[in-house]
């Protein structure tokens, strides 16, 4: 990993960076590098971690449907990031990405089932993150997040 994370508050350091290795990880296929840094974003405080991330995904989706989101772009979503998974990550579940969409639009109910495990929520989140980003930096969308979230707090 080549960020530099020292910019960031010291408890979002380790999940930018846990989140960026995953991410590459997931960008490039690599099975054992995916595996490694889902295990270490995991290992992060669960709802710092699923709220940068959630964030990073919203920005993503309004940059990338900058006219709106409708559920024929959700689905779309959704069926493009578990059709790629699924050539390289063959247990990829549909419903945890929905999940994760869900949870960054601000739309997910407490329907009383317990939530995913971390290490299924980090890797379907690198797998969300990886095919929404085509191409683009991850720590732009991190970065972005995590200034979103302190203008956020900050107004609270």
């Amino acid at each position: 990993m080549t960020n530099d994370w020292r910019h960031l508050p010291a408890p979002a350091r380790p999940i930018a960076a846990a989140a960026d290795a995953a991410v590459a990880a997931a960008t490039a296929r690599d099975r054992e590098a995916l595996t490694d840094a889902v295990s270490v974003l995991a290992a992060q405080d669960p709802p710092q971690t699923g709220l940068i991330l959630g964030t990073a995904v919203r920005l993503l989706l309004e940059d990338t449907h900058p006219d709106g989101l409708d559920g024929d772009d959700v689905r779309a979503v959704l069926e493009q990031c578990v059709r790629s998974a699924a050539e390289w990550q063959p247990d990829v579940d549909p419903h945890v990405v929905l999940l994760l969409l869900a949870g960054a639009l601000g739309v997910l109910e407490d329907d009383g089932e317990p939530p995913p495990k971390p290490d299924s929520l980090a890797r379907h989140a690198a797998l969300l993150l990886a095919s929404l980003l085509r191409q683009r930096p991850m720590a732009g969308y991190l970065t972005a997040a995590l200034a979103e979230i302190e203008r956020a707090q900050l107004n609270d």
